[in-house]
């Protein structure tokens, strides 16, 4: 898929997945989807792992728990129900679970 056609894909999935999502966090859900290591997986895998990526950093106290000592595996339990939460407000379909399974892998 050529460059503006990842691009389009990923504005209608984004628009699909995130309807209430506001600009700013859509825009750099938008960023880190085009990455290039994203381009290997599908639109909507890339999509999904961005999304979780930037909540847990951006709207969740991941990082500070990281700070404090957490593991990365801990630092993600204890923020899932915040994860969840963000995405209920931005309307998503779709929400975290506390123990991910292969079909729901859980990026930095």
């Amino acid at each position: 898929m050529a460059a503006t056609g990842r691009r389009r894909a990923i504005d209608r999935a984004l628009t699909a997945l995130l309807p209430r999502v506001p600009y700013l966090d859509a825009e750099a859900i938008r960023a880190a989807t085009g990455r290039r290591h994203m381009r290997e997986l599908s639109v909507d895998a890339a999509l999904w792992l961005a999304t979780l990526a930037h909540i847990r950093h951006a709207h969740t106290e991941y990082d500070a728990l990281r700070d404090e000592g957490y593991g990365r595996e801990e630092a993600r339990f204890f923020v899932v129900e915040e994860v969840n939460a963000v995405l209920d407000r931005w309307g998503a379909g779709r929400r975290l679970v506390s123990e991910p399974g292969p079909e729901e892998a859980w990026p930095d």
